[in-house]
């Protein structure tokens, strides 16, 4: 906390994501993080605010928060300047023309916590209705709706909308829980929209148990030409007594070309590819990832009128090195670079730089990595705005980005780019990944570096938000099943050397064995030699190697030696 020029107290607060910190100065918020990167965030609701306050400041706890702030502004004066939630000069939502929530297997409309609606399922949008049940069943945890029902099939069902032409959103929600005679275990199904296969062999259950939750949703992107969606869902016919299944589904109008290229674009970066690439309207997108850098989860709510969901970055940083979150409470963001639906405001006010010390900057890789599918094509959009008062001009901050460990921009310059101080941009790339053995998937990594000293006045560089979408491989998205946490594989063990204590020891010891074996075979030898009547009965010995030294990981992530016992030098992996 810190006093400004006038004598009061500002205090500043972020009751849901973990951290606070100081108001440098009019421009510039510094936070510092509390503990080790958390996982996931979830819904959220306008956590960060900064309070100027007239007389000593208090604590303010997030469950509280609504009533400590209308008690404050009748009361004494306050300012309040909202982070993460939309107030004046924030950009205006966009309005989808197409906005479609199914709560699929409910026989009344409902209204989920957010305030969204979401209509009866009445067969109106399903055909062969008769060979389709419906059961329900709460998740434990959450929101209830979608989740509450659910529509279920051993034979294959359609859903059928009327849609205006243009690209959608299409989101399929899934709680996999055993309902009545259908166990959770058995669902096995392929979902396809038009000639596209968004889903084969999938297993919502292995997927909750590998992302560990107990409800989650996939979003997809497909570009519609007739003014007809149909979402085929049909179970395994290989597997017994399989079904599919599905608790909610909303279909969301796009702006034309959010991420699909308009006929006047020449494209954008194709990695280790002398062409650049284009995202045509016969190609599907898988969102898999969407990160708002360096700050707390948005809520769809708090999207800019798409209902998307944006998470922090933290289980995602693998070296973060001495890295900061700068937070800018008071800019405004002037979007006339990238249209101000591109991405919520918060993501453009918040952000994770390398920090202050130029000697480590040069040392390290700001870096992030993302579980990905082999065999496809990843789009990838990178988030920017400078919004630090230090950084003003062209080559202030210069950069380097990688992609997959390739250099993607030699020279990363926001100032440049944007044109100035506190203008969003974005930038696109395509990156292939391919397979390699028998591997399925892979980590795809993104990080930033300091551009050599005489190009940058600060060695430094900084991200803001990130976008990962997997791209449609000749009309097929789909993946593998999940097989399990995904960790590094280990790292195998050079070949013992005998300047190794431990195996001195061993070496020494063996030694004095074969001394003493010696001895004792040429006493046995004397004996036989000169007392022939004497008969000596032998035995032989087997030597096994300790494995005490050996350990094993398992699915787990943990590290266990062989005796059993967890490694107390390890620690589990982060879930991907």
């Amino acid at each position: 906390m810190v006093s400004p020029p006038d004598g009061r107290s500002l205090i500043c607060i972020d009751g849901a994501a973990g951290f606070g910190g100081v108001l440098k100065d009019e421009n510039r918020f510094e936070a510092k993080e509390e503990g080790k990167p958390r996982l996931q965030h979830r819904l959220l609701y306008g956590s960060l605010a900064c309070f100027n306050l007239s007389s000593s400041p208090s604590i303010i706890h997030h469950e509280e928060f609504h009533h400590k702030v209308l008690f404050l502004l009748t009361k004494l004066s306050v300012l309040t300047l909202f982070c993460f939630t939309f107030s004046d000069g924030s950009p205006q939502p966009y309005t989808p023309r197409d906005d479609i929530a199914l709560d699929c297997g409910s026989t009344a409309n409902r209204t989920d916590l957010s305030g969204r609606s979401w209509l009866a399922d009445n067969t109106i949008y399903l055909d062969h209705s008769d060979k389709v049940s419906f059961v329900s069943s709460f998740p434990a945890e959450g929101n209830s709706i979608p989740y509450a029902t659910a529509r279920l099939s051993r034979s294959q069902f359609t859903y059928s909308f009327s849609v205006t032409p243009g690209p959608k959103f299409i989101r399929l929600h899934f709680y996999p829980t055993s309902y009545r005679e259908f166990d959770r275990s058995n669902s096995f199904f392929d979902v396809h929209v038009g000639g596209y296969t968004l889903l084969r062999n999938f297993s919502a259950a292995l997927t909750a148990d590998y992302l560990k939750l107990e409800v989650f949703y996939l979003e997809f992107c497909i570009h519609v030409d007739d003014g007809k969606l149909n979402i085929l869902f049909s179970p395994n016919p290989n597997t017994p007594d399989s079904y599919a299944f599905v608790n909610g589904i909303q279909i969301m109008s796009m702006p034309d070309n959010l991420y699909y290229t308009s006929d006047d674009d020449t494209g954008f970066s194709f990695v280790n590819e002398v062409n650049p690439y284009r995202i045509l309207k016969n190609q599907a997108l898988q969102t898999l990832y969407r990160v708002n850098v360096g700050g707390s989860s948005i809520s769809p709510g708090d999207d800019t009128g798409m209902y998307r969901s944006w998470f922090g970055d933290g289980e995602f940083l693998t070296n973060g090195g001495p890295s900061v979150l700068p937070v800018n409470l008071s800019i405004s963001p002037s979007f006339s670079v990238i249209p101000n639906y591109s991405a919520p405001t918060p993501v453009y006010k918040t952000a994770r730089t390398m920090g202050t010390d130029k000697t480590v900057n040069e040392n390290y890789r700001l870096t992030w990595e993302f579980r990905v599918d082999v065999g496809f094509t990843y789009y990838v959009r990178l988030h920017f705005c400078e919004f630090q008062g230090e950084i003003s001009v062209p080559g202030d901050r210069v950069f380097q980005i990688y992609i997959d460990n390739i250099v993607v921009e030699h020279q990363a310059d926001v100032i440049s780019w944007a044109g100035g101080r506190g203008v969003p941009v974005y930038r696109d790339y395509a990156v292939m990944i391919g397979r390699a053995g028998k591997e399925t998937e892979r980590n795809l990594s993104i990080a930033v570096h300091p551009a050599p000293a005489w190009r940058t006045k600060y060695s430094d560089a900084i991200l803001n938000g990130v976008e990962i979408f997997k791209l449609s491989n000749d009309g097929n998205l789909a993946g593998s099943n999940p097989q399990g946490i995904h960790i590094s594989p280990p790292i195998k063990s050079l070949p013992p050397t005998p300047t190794r204590p431990k195996y001195k020891i061993r070496t020494t010891l063996l030694i004095a064995v074969g001394i003493v074996s010696a001895f004792v075979a040429v006493s046995a030898l004397y004996i036989l030699i000169f007392r022939p009547k004497s008969r000596v009965e032998g035995s032989s010995s087997w030597y096994e190697l300790s494995n005490k030294d050996y350990s094993s990981v398992d699915r787990s992530g943990k590290v266990f030696t062989s005796d059993g016992k967890q490694s107390k030098d390890t620690k589990e992996s982060d879930i991907l």
